[in-house]
């Protein structure tokens, strides 16, 4: 199968978390103490006010429908206005439905495409150019993280998103997290435009940031993509036709009739409630832990999503 795909991972990447170890002396002494004063997540999302949340944009979250249910997506224009666009038209021309689901990569991605490679695009582009970073505004939503991030000179939320950013180059784009959805492309920049999809299911394969066109992330449903049976072809791709899993549709939210919509919110990644979060997931707090970190990955920030209050 000679489908566009997302690179594969070059190494074995390490189920376990490596903690970071810092700390000095004295401050590793302190932290038990301190870490049993950081309030739960549970106990801060229920403190949370209605104005912490923001519903998804519905013009701009598909509903990815699979036969074992629904994965919804939304995605993030400012960040990739041109693939955003050319998704939304593809949905709209009914490009996705009857395609499969053709690769489920151990820790890495599962991906949907047309397996026959025949399928004709109607009104949506074909291969665009990579929008791999954005031209950095101040109008462009940034809550930076304070830990150092290999990836990236600064790391931070833009609109609920994790993504990355570099001050001097003026730059910023959405970084591969877990659940991060992004544009199945080749080894030219400008041959992804959004017929082939991907989802990261597994560790987050940073080495993949500003290489490839992340569009927006999973909000619900990732259950049913990280689940998938394990592809057993080069790179996870399925051999055979029955070991796919079929796609019945792909729709905007917008078309869909208000009382067929997933009503979901978002905790708001610029409010004084998420800065909590993120200051006692740094500092885990309770009577289990027995050290605190003072340090956390971006990937490793909660990105709460409810049912709409």
């Amino acid at each position: 199968m000679a489908l566009r795909f997302v690179a594969a991972i070059p190494a074995l990447i390490s189920t376990c978390l490596a903690l970071n170890a810092y700390a000095t002396p004295a401050a590793a002494k302190q932290a038990p103490a301190a870490a049993k004063a950081r309030p739960a997540l549970a106990d801060i999302l229920k403190a949370s006010a209605a104005a912490d949340w923001r519903a998804l944009d519905a013009e701009n979250t598909l509903y990815l429908e699979l036969e074992k249910g629904r994965v919804v997506i939304e995605l993030a224009p400012a960040f990739a206005p041109k693939h955003a666009a050319n998704i939304k038209a593809l949905a709209r021309e009914g490009y996705y439905d009857g395609l499969a689901i053709v690769r489920s990569q151990d820790n890495y991605v599962a991906q949907w495409a047309d397996p026959s490679e025949k399928r004709e695009v109607k009104t949506a582009q074909k291969n665009l150019a990579g929008e791999f970073t954005v031209k950095y505004v101040a109008t462009l939503p940034f809550t930076r993280l304070p830990d150092v991030d290999g990836y990236a000179p600064q790391v931070g939320h833009a609109n609920g998103y994790p993504a990355g950013r570099d001050p001097k180059a003026g730059t910023a784009w959405l970084a591969h997290c877990y659940g991060s959805v992004g544009v199945a492309r080749g080894n030219e920049t400008n041959s992804g435009d959004g017929t082939s999809l991907y989802v990261v299911t597994g560790h987050s394969p940073r080495q993949l940031d500003r290489n490839i066109t992340v569009v927006g992330r999973v909000m619900q449903g990732m259950e049913l993509l990280s689940t998938l049976p394990r592809g057993s072809g080069a790179l996870g791709f399925y051999e055979k036709p029955e070991q796919m899993s079929p796609i019945k549709a792909m729709r905007v939210a917008a078309d869909v009739p208000e009382a067929e919509r997933s009503a979901l919110e978002i905790l708001r990644t610029d409010t004084p409630t998420f800065q909590a979060i993120v200051a006692a997931q740094r500092n885990r707090g309770g009577d289990w832990y027995k050290f605190a970190a003072n340090h956390i990955e971006l990937c490793n920030v909660p990105l709460p999503v409810r049912a709409k209050q």
